[in-house]
């Protein structure tokens, strides 16, 4: 690949830190054939049904390409030859570290440079501490100093650079189990950073579910907590056990709680006052204790530390060009805008390799969030500066990914919930949800707060004291991963709801439906879910389901026939926020007078399907899938966007006065965003090019003839528009194909092409814009460019200035207020689950049988890929509840030698891959919106497989993995 990368590849992000900075998704070899130019249209039906994924063949010819496959020299600009680098690590984080010893390497295999921290400190190279996503959250040194204790067992404490790969690689086999090449010293014991957060949440519920809290985080605050060693404390404390309240994270799920946190340190009183409830709640557990009416449930829970085991590990490719002091990255990241604005804090101190631009370039990936806010780009940028002007490639083999790669938070957890022993009703739901971070911060505290917000799972609580602790420990660190800290606080509140159910004779869907929370109750920060949360339909559905009615009769016939053997069905009903705090969309659709459709779009492909969803969008709005796609764009001339890194303090006045602002211009690929988030704009897009654009032009063709025409003769309107595979129709009018559309269209100088930009906070963005040919619009977006036909005026074309397009200048627009953000989380999709299962009293061995998931995903654009999330995801939890598990510490993965080999992944064998089924409750109506679900895919069958062994065994486990040996100890 030769030339220079198109500055249409690229989304100017502005300057950070004096430094401009750009990023962009590199137009490689492969994925020129698959997004740029005209892909093959077989793969949708003329139905507007997926018949397989867009990018199905490429993916399973092996010519998807991600950003692990590329070398310099396949990338546009680079030098052609490239340097290789490898990390040396600790493995003990308990004595200082006083150098390395590689001399077992011998004269040819020594590295042409070694990089220390001494190096990095010297050259003003270090990790920056004030980030956006605030201080400390990727640790303090990049690199271990000599005579310092690593906080993190793993930690890296060399770079070896080498300018040929046998080298390189034959260096990298010979030193990978070799202790002895790191240097230790004094013994200190464990030296992990300072703990990242402790916080509370208190609510209060008024005298019925509807009516006003009387205290919530939302209305009031939140509860700033401290540490006395790893002690929390609450107010009022001495200020040396206070911490830092980290920044509201821009997209961050756990931001209305960081919200809720700040509001204290505004509102003083209203931490005191949230203590004396949460005294009064105690008070309260133990009245009950004393009441003989009342029940009082207390469990401690534990969900392990597990490794995301994504496909692609991490990787990435770096270039210093001295020349033009251009700093190149190319990784693998779900984060774009987050590399680039940690590069551009690690190079403003630096203070020999002058940086002046930094350009970014994203392939695709695939990481279920681990990929998201990542420290390991750093090593890779850090390393290039010594690498004489050659491009450097660092990327992980599985075992440096299991070393050093981020985990799902391990969670100790401590859960009371009381209730009335006659009617059922929950009461009080009391706990503290302690994650374990590991050594460094990453998105930890997020984590926790989102494991708080999640425990209430799907049932209403009047009164709520929830504790949220993020711990820093030698642990290899913790940070985004799917399920996110709710997949682990959910399991445990089902687990209890079961076993509460069975204490007080009450049928477990029973005691669920009794609970559960309804349209416009208040969750446990005192914000309302948006729309109807369908619990319990779903509940009567589950209800009814053979597995759940023959439950018994299907035990006492299973065991009879197969001794040594106990068959057990459980059940789990939760529900999971898709979303963040903070989500942009942007794309353009366009059409010439031939009736070719071309949209050019922000979705980035990280295996969910997301691109394959966006062109049915399409589809449904048009009756037309794009000719011409390309994703993964980032920069759009028509849309001259800039924006401010949220800076919420300053967003009213940039929105009144400022036509080109925007709290956020790309979105990031996690948080489940994709369908309803991302898909908003483009639902949008097709929305108003149907509205403007096809509807006016097929009234012209309906009204053609004398008299009006056949039109004239019914009363048709907008709303009786329907898209069907012959084309636009609808009120008793023949529909016409979208090519003899397009071109009328053309003729009469319609608009053809839109570019959108939207933006929400738990709330969509909106604006006023005065559109020629149309008059002024209030849209869901903040942004409009639209093209005119080919028969508009001269006047019209001479407006489309900006990128082709004539970009509308908002007149208004209306950002969700600030507090807006402190509900949380309003977007959720609820699932159940049923699981058959026996176990081999002997082995401990676990068979599942069967397992059954009913969801909510409103409405379905391509139903094969949300089944397809499904499966994945209830293999993900199956493997969670019985196998996958990593020791935390000394015999964890930071030692260096865990692989594949003794990491336990469920295999088809272990997940019924042929006996799992489906049922989806059908939207509310046909204008119900699509539901966020891949997060969601996962988490029910980790509680129903634990409940289902409890109806096997008559044990209860609260402790995850549930491993033979645990249930061998429990049957004898």
């Amino acid at each position: 690949m030769t030339g220079q990368i198109s500055r249409r590849s690229f989304i100017k992000l502005g300057t950070i830190a004096g430094i401009a900075v750009m990023v962009g998704r590199l137009p490689f070899a492969i994925a020129l054939e698959l997004d740029s130019d005209t892909p093959s249209t077989d793969w949708i039906g003329q139905n507007g049904k997926a018949r397989f994924r867009w990018d199905g063949v490429e993916k399973v010819t092996g010519q998807k390409n991600f950003a692990r496959d590329y070398r310099a020299k396949d990338i546009p600009g680079w030098p052609q030859k490239q340097s290789y680098a490898f990390m040396l690590k600790a493995t003990q984080a308990d004595k200082t570290f006083e150098g390395i010893d590689i001399s077992l390497l011998g004269e040819n295999l020594q590295p042409d440079r070694i990089v220390l921290q001494e190096d990095l400190m010297r050259d003003g190279l270090n990790i920056p501490q004030d980030t956006s996503m605030g201080k400390g959250f990727y640790g303090t040194n990049i690199l271990v100093p000599k005579g310092e204790t690593p906080p993190i067992i793993g930690h890296p404490v060399a770079i070896l650079i080498y300018h040929d790969f046998d080298r390189f690689s034959a260096a990298q086999r010979r030193l990978r189990f070799e202790t002895s090449a790191v240097k230790y010293g004094q013994l200190t014991g464990a030296k992990p950073p300072a703990n990242y957060g402790a916080a509370r949440y208190v609510r209060i519920g008024g005298e019925t579910p509807l009516s006003p809290s009387i205290f919530s985080p939302y209305q009031d605050s939140g509860i700033k907590g401290g540490f006395d060693g790893n002690t929390p404390v609450w107010p009022p404390y001495d200020a040396k056990h206070a911490i830092s309240i980290p920044p509201v994270i821009r997209k961050d799920r756990g931001g209305g709680f960081i919200q809720a946190l700040h509001q204290a340190e505004e509102k003083p009183d209203a931490q005191e006052k949230g203590m004396d409830y949460a005294r009064l709640i105690n008070q309260e557990i133990e009245a009950a204790r004393q009441n003989p009416d009342k029940f009082v449930l207390e469990r401690h829970g534990f969900s392990q530390s597990i490794d995301p085991c994504a496909m692609e590990p991490d990787n990435c490719n770096t270039w210093y060009d001295e020349k033009t002091k251009t700093l190149h990255i190319l990784t693998a990241t779900q984060s774009p805008a987050g590399v680039v604005n940690a590069a551009a804090e690690l190079s403003k101190h630096n203070k020999h390799f002058t940086v002046e631009n930094i350009i970014l370039l994203t392939g695709s990936t695939v990481g279920y969030g681990s990929k998201d806010y990542s420290v390991f780009p750093f090593y890779a940028m850090v390393a290039s500066f010594y690498a004489n002007g050659l491009p450097v490639r660092m990327a992980n083999d599985r075992y440096e990914q299991f070393q050093m790669g981020m985990k799902r938070h391990s969670i100790e957890m401590d859960v009371t919930i009381i209730g009335d022993k006659k009617t059922g009703k929950f009461d009080v739901l009391k706990g503290t949800y302690n994650c374990n971070g590991g050594g460094r911060e990453n998105l930890s505290v997020a984590v926790s707060h989102v494991a708080v917000r999640g425990a209430q799972s799907i049932y209403y609580f009047p009164k709520s004291d929830l504790t949220a602790l993020a711990m820093a420990t030698p642990a290899v660190e913790a940070g985004s991963m799917r399920g996110f800290g709710s997949l682990q606080s959910m399991a445990i509140t089902e687990l209890m709801v079961d076993e509460i159910a069975h204490q007080l004779n009450i049928d477990p869907i029973e005691l669920r439906r009794r609970n559960a929370i309804l349209e416009g109750y208040p969750n446990t920060q005192g914000g309302v879910i948006a729309g109807d949360p369908r619990n319990v339909e779903m509940l009567n559905l589950a209800e009814k389901h053979p597995l759940w009615l023959n439950r018994d009769k299907n035990k006492a016939e299973y065991d009879a026939a197969n001794p040594g053997k106990l068959y057990g069905v459980g059940f789990s009903q939760v529900q999971q926020v898709y979303g963040s705090s903070g989500v942009p969309t942007i794309l353009s659709l366009e059409f010439d007078a031939n009736g070719k459709l071309t949209m050019r779009h922000c979705m980035q492909e990280i295996g969910t399907g997301g691109t394959t969803a966006q062109q049915v969008m399409v589809w449904q709005a048009l009756s037309k899938a794009p000719d011409i796609v390309e994703f993964g764009v980032t920069e759009f001339d028509q849309l001259p966007l800039k924006t401010s890194w949220a800076d919420q303090k300053k967003q009213d006045e940039l929105s009144k006065t400022d036509p080109y602002w925007t709290p956020a211009l790309i979105p990031d690929m996690s948080s489940s965003s994709g369908v309803y988030y991302i898909g908003f704009g483009t639902r949008q897009a097709g929305h108003f090019l149907l509205e403007n654009s096809l509807w006016p032009a097929a009234k012209s063709i309906w009204s053609e003839g004398s008299g009006g025409g056949a039109f004239n003769g019914l009363n048709v309107e907008f709303s009786d528009i329907r898209v069907g595979p012959e084309g636009i129709g609808g009120g008793g009018m023949k529909p016409i194909p979208f090519d003899v559309l397009a071109k009328k269209a053309h003729q009469m100088g319609l608009i053809t092409g839109v570019a959108v930009h939207g933006y929400s906070s738990w709330q969509w963005a909106r604006a006023d814009f005065d559109i020629p040919t149309i008059g002024l619009k209030n849209l869901p977006l903040d942004a409009l460019s639209i093209r005119y036909g080919d028969g508009a005026s001269q006047e019209l074309k001479n407006l489309m200035t900006t990128g082709g397009y004539h970009f509308i200048k908002r007149k208004v627009a209306y950002y969700p207020p600030t507090q807006r953000a402190k509900a949380d989380p309003t977007t959720v999709t609820p699932a159940s689950c049923l699981v058959e299962l026996n176990v081999n009293t002997t082995t401990g061995e676990v068979e599942v049988m069967r397992h059954h998931m009913i969801m909510d995903p409103g409405t379905m654009i391509v139903p094969e890929l949300v089944s397809g999330q499904i499966q994945g995801g209830t293999a993900m939890g199956i493997g969670h509840a019985l196998m996958e598990e990593l020791p935390l510490y000394e015999e964890g993965p930071g030692n260096g030698t865990w692989n594949f080999n003794r990491y336990v992944l469920p295999r088809a064998k272990d997940v019924a891959v042929w006996q799992q089924t489906i049922d989806y409750l059908p939207p509310l109506s046909e204008t119900s919106p699509p539901k966020g679900m891949a997060e969601l895919g996962m988490i029910p069958i980790l509680p129903a497989t634990s409940n289902a062994l409890t109806h096997a065994t008559g044990k209860r486990f609260y402790e995850f993995p549930i491993t033979v040996d645990k249930i061998k100890k429990a049957l004898s």
